[in-house]
């Protein structure tokens, strides 16, 4: 289904549901609104495990509350800030602005990590970027350790409540990544995110002058020194597991000592790796849990007629797919244990606010491919792409040779855009279309890549209508996006993190990597399982006309006529 014919359709169901009820927003508002996002949770995960969750986590969520069965995000570039930021605004990326986790400024001339801002920096010092973090490498193109949540260009759930609520709704988001923090809190929130190089919950000086005193007592406490000289151990007995008997795989990372097997030992606190290990594991999501009860404790979230927001993002799911493979025993285990934190962290939200009183939302920033020896195991064709090599091949030499260039045509690669060297292309007198264009089909020849294209075709616009290139132009904003936009085939990825090989990274417009769950619960909602294709962009309009207040200001989702209690299309 196209974005337009979505939108028609969706359009079509509003308003037959405004013509049925005079007002979307629930009848009693709620108290608090909990939007939770699980780090690369694709849409079939929970259901793969679902004979051994427990009743109080997914299982609460998967049958009290609206689930949709086949929901997507719609854009090209599927990493963690660009759905993190499409979940909190409802619109897509082109318009959003998070176009990938980095990007080359071109006015600075150097790769940007999506929320740095140097006018921010961190209220602890020493607790920037973790240097010794490989699998978050990301980072690393951050010049300072400043944060905020400056380079999002529209407005998101929280600020909208903020901004409705003149300022009285607390509005708050927790993760152990900084980006999933800052984009879930928003403009007119406050976020909190874990610290690798002090172990502890920081924030930025965009937030707050000090922090408060509450968060210097928790952090006081050392909570991540408390798995100092303990391992991730399985939950249960290994052979109940499904994976049970593929605990070492020769594609599966060994970081620091942390094993390809289980138990997996975090070492001693202090070590060099130690709080990196701990994010990959459950440890990072319990953790998170912690603090966020805490949050909620402290800051009296939900104890009065203004209702507040927390965002809580889980990222464990997404580190361990990363090392071991989202079918492997690591996140087999880890999805059991998650299931239990989020048991936890809806027990705790009753007790305090009444999941009544409370309107859920879960959902994900963006899905999980399979690691290619795996798929090669079933026959699938699966490989690893290396765009560090393009530049070097005899057709580029030959490119080359043929626009007199002698120097590197290709300067960079961020995913998922190649840039080119405009000064040299300027030195030339080139036409940039033209070399685009030229690149373009030579990318095209390289094994592993499916599609590949320039700038200048995207902004003409004059593209087949397809749903490729619609995601790829979801994905497209002309003042930060490179210069070739490169889709690898199915199955396709770069595995290189700095010099640290990954089984798997996301990041394509593939099925794996767009489907998700969307999941509405609590307030009233009912439960009932929804079969039709629905898009990420649908859920922050959804909560605001929950709400009864505007939604975000890029939205380009439609409020899911179900949760309402209505028939959709």
């Amino acid at each position: 289904m196209t974005i337009r014919k979505h939108f028609l359709l969706g359009m079509i169901s509003l308003l037959a549901l405004m013509f049925a009820s005079p007002s979307l927003a629930a009848s009693t508002p709620p108290k608090l609104v909990l939007q939770i996002t699980v780090d690369a949770l694709r849409g079939d995960l929970p259901d793969r495990y679902y004979d051994r969750l427990g009743e109080n986590g997914f299982r609460y969520l998967w049958e009290k509350g609206t689930v949709y069965t086949d929901a997507h995000h719609a854009h090209a570039n599927t990493e963690t800030i660009v759905g993190h930021v499409t979940l909190a605004t409802g619109a897509q990326p082109a318009v959003h602005g998070m176009i990938g986790n980095v990007w080359f400024d071109r006015t600075e001339n150097r790769t940007m990590y999506n929320i740095e801002d140097d006018r921010y920096r961190l209220l602890t010092a020493g607790a920037g970027v973790d240097k010794n973090a490989e699998i978050d490498s990301t980072q690393k193109a951050a010049k300072s350790d400043g944060r905020s949540p400056s380079s999002i260009m529209v407005t998101t759930t929280g600020d909208e409540l903020a901004i409705n609520t003149a300022g009285r709704a607390k509005v708050f988001a927790v993760s152990v990544k900084d980006r999933g923090a800052v984009s879930m809190a928003g403009h007119a929130g406050k976020a909190f995110w874990f610290s690798k190089a002090s172990g502890e919950f920081v924030t930025s000086n965009y937030y707050y002058d000090a922090y408060p005193e509450w968060v210097n007592e928790w952090n006081a406490q050392k909570p991540a020194a408390a798995y100092s000289g303990k391992s991730w151990e399985l939950l249960r007995d290994q052979g109940s597991y499904l994976f049970g008997d593929a605990d070492d795989k020769a594609w599966e990372t060994d970081l620091a000592g942390f094993g390809r097997t289980f138990p997996h030992p975090y070492g001693e606190a202090g070590g060099k790796y130690y709080t990196t290990l701990l994010t990959l594991s459950p440890a990072g999501d319990e953790l998170t849990l912690a603090f966020a009860k805490e949050l909620i404790r402290q800051e009296q979230l939900g104890q009065d007629d203004v209702p507040d927001f927390l965002g809580v993002s889980f990222s464990s799911t997404d580190y361990v797919g990363h090392i071991f493979g989202p079918s492997s025993l690591e996140t087999e285990d880890n999805l059991l244990r998650l299931d239990r934190s989020l048991a936890d962290l809806l027990a705790f939200v009753d007790q305090q606010v009444g999941l009544q009183n409370t309107l859920i939302v879960l959902s994900a920033d963006h899905g999980a491919p399979e690691v290619p020896g795996y798929l090669n195991e079933f026959g699938i064709s699966a490989g690893y792409a290396d765009p560090q090599s393009w530049d070097k091949q005899p057709a580029f030499a030959a490119l080359k040779k043929k626009f007199g260039i002698d120097k590197e045509l290709i300067s960079g690669y961020n995913h998922p855009y190649v840039y080119l060297n405009h000064e040299v292309i300027s030195q030339h007198k080139l036409g940039p279309r033209q070399v685009e264009q030229a690149v373009a089909e030579e990318l095209l020849k390289f094994a592993g890549v499916a599609q590949a294209i320039g700038s200048s075709a995207l902004r003409e616009g004059n593209l087949p209508d397809t749903p490729l290139n619609q995601a790829i132009l979801n994905n497209f904003n002309p003042n930060r996006s490179g210069d070739i936009y490169v889709v690898f085939e199915p199955h396709w990825f770069i595995n290189d993190f700095d010099g640290l090989t990954v089984a798997a990274t996301h990041g394509s417009p593939w099925k794996y990597d767009t489907y998700v769950p969307i999941v509405f619960a609590g307030a009233g909602i009912p439960a009932q399982h929804i079969q039709r294709r629905v898009l990420t962009v649908d859920v922050a309009p959804t909560l605001t006309a929950l709400l009864g207040i505007k939604p975000p200001s890029g939205s380009a989702g439609v409020p899911l006529v179900e949760v309402f209690g209505q028939q959709g299309d």
